[in-house]
């Protein structure tokens, strides 16, 4: 059961994972296993009812055709880009996936949170320190 009314989808298991490193917050991750298909797309449509739906795929052919199956069936949703020097979620260094997901509104590991290229000033409250998740 989740908590959050977050929906993450990814296309592969070792993204599911990296995501699971910094995450903090109770997220549904659905992966895709890099294929979509009018019947994968239902079963995923299925799992979603009112939720907030965010779609992360890799920086690749693969992960561009799964944008485009959920932009064309599925247009509010909110979409995340990796920087492609990484190619893949999975690859992604913990700071900077993390820096990505809080600046979508997650709430992420704070030690894992690093001022420099992947900093948000915007995610820091009035007190200087990154605001916690809690549940």
């Amino acid at each position: 059961m989740y908590l959050s009314d977050k929906v993450l989808i990814v296309e592969g298991k070792t993204d599911k994972r990296r995501i699971e490193e910094v995450l903090v917050e109770p997220v549904q991750i659905i992966c895709t296993f890099g294929t979509m298909g009018v019947s994968k797309l239902d079963e995923i449509l299925e799992q979603l009812d009112g939720s907030e739906i965010y779609i992360l795929s890799d920086a690749d052919k693969e992960g561009r055709k799964i944008r485009k199956w959920f932009k064309r069936h599925l247009s509010e949703s909110t979409h995340i880009y990796i920087d492609p020097k990484f190619g893949e979620v999975g690859r992604c260094p913990r700071d900077y996936l993390a820096n990505l997901l809080m600046r979508h509104g997650f709430y992420v590991d704070t030690s894992l949170i690093m001022k420099g290229k992947f900093y948000d000033e915007r995610a820091v409250g009035d007190t200087g320190y990154i605001q916690s998740y809690s549940l």
